[in-house]
């Protein structure tokens, strides 16, 4: 990867994120994080030489402040989500990605960057793709994550982040193209091999596994390579490790 190539990390505190950090500036990236807590990045990455960290609440920010922190940026990746506690499930803010994806994606539209900004979003298997394309999900599937997303706040973020990415900016933005990355149920463990699906390939109640460390693999590599970049470009592919995925 090019040294001129700067990627803005979203949530790169998170046990996903800060693997996407570590691994980009392993390719030689220049990285921007906004975070709220500089402390919680993985230890030495806030001391790179490529690293720029912004200390900030990302839905406070302003639009000449948003447009600051995308302007000169290649790609940007979103691992943002809610703590894994009652508070963070169900307190504010309920709508973090879906606020995050929106004010960032406006941000890039604004600025209009000579050549599209990548967009890359980490979502979830819970996550439906548009128009029923995931024909594996069955009506009771269906009837269930409706539910879920009822009564599950961060269900219903991730949701609605995807369907503003295919619906409000589409594949015919001159500004910015995305892809979202569904992993299944996510695990610990060091980059292996893993298959990227276009559609589901398990059922919601009996899940494949995906490194957290494969996740941010594959994440990076659309950012670093146009082949992978351009066959996934548009899409919400899905994530699971070989190993699981095989066994099955």
């Amino acid at each position: 990867m090019s040294v001129e190539q700067t990627v803005l990390v979203l949530g790169g505190t998170g046990r996903t994120g800060g693997r996407v950090v570590e691994q980009l500036l392993g390719r030689g990236a220049a990285v921007r994080a906004i975070v709220r807590t500089a402390e919680r990045l993985p230890a030495g990455v806030a001391q790179h030489p490529n690293m720029t960290v912004v200390v900030a609440d990302l839905l406070s920010l302003n639009a000449t402040e948003l447009e600051q922190y995308v302007r000169g940026c290649d790609a940007v990746v979103s691992c943002l989500g809610p703590n894994l506690s009652l508070k963070g499930v169900f307190g504010a803010p309920r709508d973090l990605v879906v606020e995050a994806v929106t004010r960032v994606c406006r941000a890039i539209e604004r600025i209009q960057p000579a050549t599209p900004v990548k967009f890359i979003l980490m979502s979830t298997v819970s996550v439906n793709r548009p128009q029923r394309l995931d024909t594996r999900r069955g009506g009771a599937e269906r009837a269930f994550m409706w539910l879920l997303r009822g009564v599950m706040p961060p269900a219903k973020d991730n949701q609605r982040a995807a369907d503003f990415l295919s619906t409000d900016i589409g594949t015919a933005s001159r500004s910015v193209q995305w892809v979202a990355v569904r992993p299944d149920s996510l695990l610990e463990g060091d980059v292996s091999e893993y298959a990227v699906h276009e559609g589901l390939v398990s059922s919601l109640f009996r899940p494949d596994g995906t490194n957290m460390a494969n996740v941010a693999h594959f994440m990076c590599e659309l950012v670093t390579d146009s082949g992978v970049w351009d066959k996934w470009q548009g899409g919400m592919p899905v994530v699971v490790n070989v190993a699981r995925s095989t066994a099955r």
